[in-house]
C-alpha cells in the first residue's frame, strides 16, 4: 500500500488556516470529509480527541500525525495539511507542526493503519521530503512530491 493509493489529492489543505491543535484537527477533518461525505463530522473529531487525550500525535520535527479508529469506515482515509506558520500541536519536541497527515481507519483493522502510519513516518523523516513539502506551491505540487518520494 502507497500513501497516494489511500490520499485523495482533493483532500490536501496547502495552506492551513489553524492556528490552534483543535482548529488544526477541524480543519483537516473538513479536508477529509470533501472526499467521504458519508463520515460524519463530529463523529470524526470525538475520535481524533480521544486519541490526542492518549498522547499528542505532534511526533516532532514539525510533523503531526494525527489518527484515529471509526466505526462504519470502508478502507483508511487520508487527509494532508501544511501550515507555513506552524500550529502549536504539543508535539514531543515542543516546536509546532508545519505538515500534517490525518488518517483514519476502520475500528477492526490493525495491520494496515499501522502499516499506514508507518510509511508515513518513514516518508517524512527525510528533512528534506520535509523542506520540499514547505517550500511546496500548490496542493498539486505537494501530491506529486507524495507520489515520487513514497516507497
Amino acid at each position: 500500500m502507497k500513501i497516494s493509493e489511500i490520499l485523495d489529492p482533493k483532500a490536501i489543505v496547502a495552506n492551513l488556516q489553524a492556528t490552534g491543535k483543535d482548529a488544526a484537527l477541524a480543519e483537516l477533518t473538513d479536508a477529509l470529509l470533501t472526499v467521504a461525505p458519508g463520515l460524519k463530522r463530529d463523529d470524526v473529531l470525538k475520535v481524533l480527541h480521544e486519541r490526542e487525550r492518549l498522547g499528542s500525535t505532534g511526533i516532532g520535527d514539525g510533523v503531526a500525525i494525527p489518527h484515529g479508529k471509526l466505526k462504519g469506515m470502508p478502507s483508511l482515509m487520508l487527509a494532508f495539511g501544511r501550515s507555513t506558520v506552524g500550529v502549536d500541536f504539543e508535539s514531543m519536541d515542543g516546536q509546532p507542526a508545519h505538515l500534517f497527515f490525518l488518517l483514519l481507519a476502520p475500528e477492526e483493522s490493525v495491520g494496515v493503519h499501522l502499516k499506514a502510519l508507518a510509511r508515513i513516518s518513514k516518508l517524512l523523516k527525510d528533512v528534506t521530503v520535509r523542506q520540499l513539502m514547505i517550500n511546496a506551491t500548490s496542493a498539486e505540487e505537494i501530491y506529486q512530491l507524495i507520489c515520487e518520494r513514497q516507497e
